[in-house]
């Protein structure tokens, strides 16, 4: 018989192992670096921008008219040029709340479809479309909006008119319907669906089994179960989504150009053909911009770069608030 020996005893400590260390120091690196390059980008735009910001002041971002002045040696006059910005950030916003309003639901329905109704083989596929969706180059959705969704939003927008048009944004005082920003924010709502979709799918999934059950077991229908148990708990999830596709709407350059008119003027009739947008500002002009202008789109950048910002600080101060409510 051989000798059984007791194994040694393994001593209990809190002291983390070497792979710990060496996973928490690369972790740490990779958020630290993230939090640099956003520091060195917003250093960058400062420092290119400031002459502009300080010659306009408060009126490059309360100002709409972009007029450059050049004195007698042909260089950019800032005393005398006028760069503001208004008339696209309000161009902007308003493109990517058309985006919002129009995805959201769409978005929460689909997850909702994926997560508690479609059939396995159903939901694997359907998953594996909507994450190759959201990694879509932007000019694919530019071009199908061009060729393919403008020849049709005429009709739209008259039809939207009709019925609607008492309400101020809804008004057409011309016939000019296409390239405009409601077109442009449709557009941005197919590219920001399956951003939306996957975040609240995610979320709607990790609905504890036990209170689904519960509602089951009290009688509950699954549509009950769900408005009951997985809307309240996955409500921080889908704002955060939606924030999250507000601000790849607003940030989107190439989509937008594509599909929008840039005209230097505060526009709020979302049906007319004409209005801006930030970032498609910043490519219209920076190919044939001299220096002093790059200086102007540099400072447009920053203040489009403050503005994603403060709504993914509003998106985290959203979820924080309200995700403790549905849990």
């Amino acid at each position: 018989m051989p000798v059984q020996t007791e194994p040694a005893r393994r001593e209990l400590t809190t002291e983390p192992r070497f792979s710990d260390k060496v996973f928490r120091a690369i972790v740490t690196g990779g958020g630290l670096s993230s939090l640099l390059i956003l520091g060195l980008i917003f250093a960058f735009l400062a420092y290119q921008g400031f002459s502009v910001l300080r010659s306009q002041g408060f009126h490059f971002v309360t100002g709409s008219t972009w007029q450059i002045v050049q004195d007698d040696a042909g260089n950019i006059d800032l005393s005398q040029s006028k760069f503001g910005i208004a008339a696209m950030l309000i161009g902007t916003i308003l493109c990517a709340l058309i985006a919002v309003v129009i995805a959201v639901p769409i978005s929460v329905l689909s997850a909702l479809f994926l997560t508690f109704y479609a059939p396995p083989f159903v939901k694997r596929m359907m998953v594996a479309v909507v994450d190759l969706m959201a990694a879509f180059p932007s000019i694919l959705f530019g071009l199908w909006g061009f060729f393919i969704l403008m020849p049709s939003v005429e009709y739209w927008a008259k039809l939207i008119h009709k019925y609607f048009g008492f309400v101020p944004i809804f008004k057409l005082e011309a016939p000019v319907v296409t390239r405009s920003p409601f077109v442009a924010g449709v557009v941005l709502a197919v590219m920001i669906i399956p951003i939306i979709t996957s975040i609240s799918r995610e979320i709607f999934s990790q609905t504890p089994l036990d209170r689904v059950q519960a509602a089951y077991a009290l009688g509950a229908t699954r549509w009950s179960m769900i408005r009951a148990v997985a809307l309240p708990y996955g409500r921080s999830g889908v704002v955060g989504g939606a924030m999250l596709g507000l601000g790849r709407a607003m940030g989107e350059t190439v989509a937008v150009y594509t599909v929008l008119n840039i005209v230097y003027q505060i526009n709020w009739q979302i049906l007319l053909g004409a209005g801006g947008n930030v970032a498609s500002m910043i490519l219209l002009k920076f190919g044939e911009a001299g220096p002093q202008e790059i200086k102007a789109l540099m400072a447009a950048g920053l203040v489009l770069f403050l503005l994603t910002l403060v709504v993914n600080s509003l998106a985290d101060f959203v979820v924080k608030r309200s995700g403790g409510k549905g849990r």
